[in-house]
């Protein structure tokens, strides 16, 4: 089989787990190869994310690199073997790799960390909200990328909504639910919407206010996707245009205990629910 034109990020995580479990091991991308009869432009485009692996072969790897980390084996395993076909495959030809990498993320994601200051978290927004949202950002878009944008947008919902249940918690600040984003209406409908979804088993919502004085996070925003094993956590840092995944370990770890901190500053799921139908009343 051809090696891949343009891999997913998934397809990207789990060659570069590889190339870690390899350099951790002390191997050349060569001798690796040598182990398992390859050969060295094989084991690159493999670690590029560019050709798939068998269950066989991922176990093999691992056995040569004498990684005994069977929770982590069985999830890279998991990743190379799925053959998956999301709702987003539907908005391949329609849009560009990026939305459809979050959305393939998302769904593979066993938990959901989200803090946004200034803006209320993408899955969670109403078609209103993210219609008028695109057309700040991307002013004179044609109406049938903005469409499908929007649509994309409302879809990514299913992350709430699914069976298993995605396990959510979004801690979002007074100001983004202030801003009358999409004028009174739609405001009112997007406030409504964090109530519904806050009633959810699997989704908490809490509320930083302009009140909390141990918050000192403004440009604090940050998306983490926990994967079925610490090692594939994965951090999304998004605009309305582009994202970009981090799995750095430093940061992962720094991201860990920043969102505990967070919630520190933030009401009670409980408190959130009363301070958000509030500033519903007020509009």
């Amino acid at each position: 089989m051809p090696p891949r034109i343009n891999p997913s990020a998934r397809h990207e995580r789990l060659g570069s787990e590889l190339r870690k479990l390899r350099e951790k091991a002390g191997l050349t991308a060569r001798a690796a190869a040598n182990l398992i009869g390859s050969d060295q432009a094989q084991m690159s485009n493999l670690e590029a994310g560019r050709v798939g692996a068998s269950a066989e072969r991922i176990r093999r790897l691992a056995f040569h690199y004498a990684c005994d980390d069977m929770a982590l084996i069985d999830a890279l395993v998991a990743m190379a073997t799925d053959r998956t076909r999301g709702w987003w495959e539907d908005y391949r030809d329609v849009l560009s790799r990026g939305f459809l990498d979050l959305a393939e993320a998302e769904f593979h994601a066993v938990a959901v960390r989200s803090v946004r200051i200034a803006e209320i978290p993408g899955f969670m927004q109403t078609e209103a909200h993210a219609r008028a949202v695109f057309n700040y950002y991307v002013p004179g878009m044609l109406s049938a990328d903005l469409e499908a944008k929007v649509a994309f947008r409302v879809q990514r919902r299913v992350l709430l909504q699914r069976t298993p249940a995605t396990d959510v918690q979004a801690v979002i600040h007074e100001a983004a639910l202030r801003m009358n984003v999409g004028g009174t209406r739609a405001a009112r409908e997007q406030l409504t919407l964090l109530l519904d979804l806050s009633e959810r088993p699997n989704v908490e919502i809490r509320v930083i206010p302009f009140s909390a004085t141990e918050f000192a996070g403004a440009s604090g925003s940050m998306y983490y996707l926990a994967g079925p094993v610490p090692q594939l956590d994965t951090l999304h840092f998004d605009s309305p245009v582009r994202g970009t995944f981090v799995d750095a370990e430093a940061l992962l770890s720094q991201h860990r205990r920043l969102f505990a901190k967070v919630q520190d500053s933030a009401h009670s799921p409980q408190e959130s629910r009363d301070f958000i139908i509030r500033i519903l009343k007020e509009r």
